[in-house]
């Protein structure tokens, strides 16, 4: 995972999508796309349900998984596909990390700030009015998190639905939910880079590496490896089991005890994505007026690194590689491990890549009010049908973990 900084925004930022602008960097977006993700191409499937939403200028919203650092790139060229920029709503770390040109740069490609640990309700309104009144789409990634696994979405946060459902009570023309689903795919074989990246892993614990084993096994037995370390950290005993009930187990004890220090308790049947957000937002809240030598401040700091550790642990469901050995399993794994044990803030791209869009059928969303649990069965349908879609791509019936 991309650790990213744990503080209150040092300012928000707004969309100014100039259109004509967008436009005309069209190339260069795809040049940069080339450079940096190695994504040489954009296939796109069910197109023309997207367009003739906007054909009917509706309010549309879209919801994509979120699995590369490569997904804005992709969206970016769907949007110059149907020939209508889009709206982005984006955490606020990523403008932090640019120059101001950057920060321009991004705000008139329509990309706005949000708190994501916070309630931010000008990133709300900004969601609502675009959904209301204007003519381009808004993309929203309500995964949040880059989990690097492409065959199967994680728990979709609630923010998008709720924005959705906002904009249709009050706006004069339909708004429309769109799932749509990015499947990511190698033109050439990243095997060997992956075999360096694995030898490099095995070092870094103080093992030979063992090439003599297959892949798998060897991801397996670090990822075991790795598990006890943490296990003896913060419960001071390696747990015996499928490895995927000792994963859940670890990240609820350390997921509880950084509730229980923040004095918080999480309503039943949270997801863990949702109870780490409230464990961020009340220790930032509590560390924001304490002075520099105040030695609350180190508890609040483990408690946000433990609430980092938890979204880690949550991004490795266990069992990815046994149900199927993929080259682009091995890499999403290869991935993630570089990123947490090797430190690397962005995973290294392997070799030349393609993806496909596919856009699912529009959700229309009801402008009347519905049941006290509207936005939940809007973020489950959404969730359900981003899954379907990847499905489908992968020619299965159920796909995932």
């Amino acid at each position: 995972m991309n650790p990213y900084r744990m503080a209150l925004p040092p300012r928000a930022w707004d969309a100014r999508l100039k259109p004509r602008l967008v436009r005309l960097l069209r190339f260069f977006r795809r040049w940069k796309r080339v450079r940096d993700q190695r994504l040489m191409a954009v296939e796109l499937l069910h197109g023309e349900r997207l367009a003739e939403l906007l054909r009917q200028d509706c309010g549309v919203l879209i919801t994509p998984n979120h699995s590369t650092h490569a997904d804005p790139f992709t969206m970016y060229d769907l949007a110059d596909q149907v020939g209508r920029p889009f709206y982005f709503m984006s955490t606020w770390h990523v403008f932090e990390a640019q120059s101001r040109i950057g920060q321009r740069m991004l705000q008139w490609h329509g990309v706005f700030s949000v708190d994501r640990e916070g309630n931010d309700l000008r990133a709300f309104k900004q969601a609502v009015n675009i959904l209301q009144t204007e003519r381009h789409p808004l993309v929203i990634f309500p995964e949040g998190e880059v989990y690097h696994c492409n065959d199967k979405v994680t728990p979709f946060r609630d923010g998008p639905a709720a924005m959705a459902l906002s904009a249709a009570r009050r706006s004069e023309r339909p708004v429309m939910c769109v799932p749509v689903a990015l499947k990511y795919r190698y033109l050439d074989d990243p095997m060997p880079e992956l075999l360096t990246v694995m030898d490099r892993l095995e070092r870094e614990v103080f093992w030979r590496p063992r090439r003599e084993r297959p892949l798998v096994e060897r991801i397996y037995s670090l990822a075991e490896a790795l598990l006890v370390l943490k296990e003896l950290e913060f419960t001071g005993a390696a747990a015996s089991g499928p490895i995927v009930e000792r994963l859940h187990g670890l990240a609820e004890h350390v997921m509880a005890s950084a509730e229980q220090r923040c004095g918080i308790a999480a309503a039943a049947g949270t997801t863990i994505p949702e109870r780490v957000k409230g464990v961020r937002r009340t220790a930032l809240e509590k560390l924001e007026p304490l002075d520099e030598g105040d030695p609350q401040r180190a508890e609040l700091k483990d408690v946000l690194d433990d609430a980092f550790f938890v979204v880690q642990l949550f991004s490795y469901p266990g069992n990815y590689l046994t149900e199927e050995s993929s080259v682009e399993r091995f890499a999403e794994t290869l991935d993630k491990l570089e990123e947490d044990v090797l430190g690397k803030y962005s995973a290294t791209i392997r070799n030349r890549r393609a993806v496909t869009v596919s856009i699912g059928e529009p959700i229309a969303v009801p402008s009347e009010k519905g049941s006290k649990n509207a936005v939940g069965e809007l973020t489950e349908t959404l969730e359900r049908r981003v899954q379907r879609l990847l499905d489908e791509l992968n020619g299965v019936g159920g796909g995932g973990f």
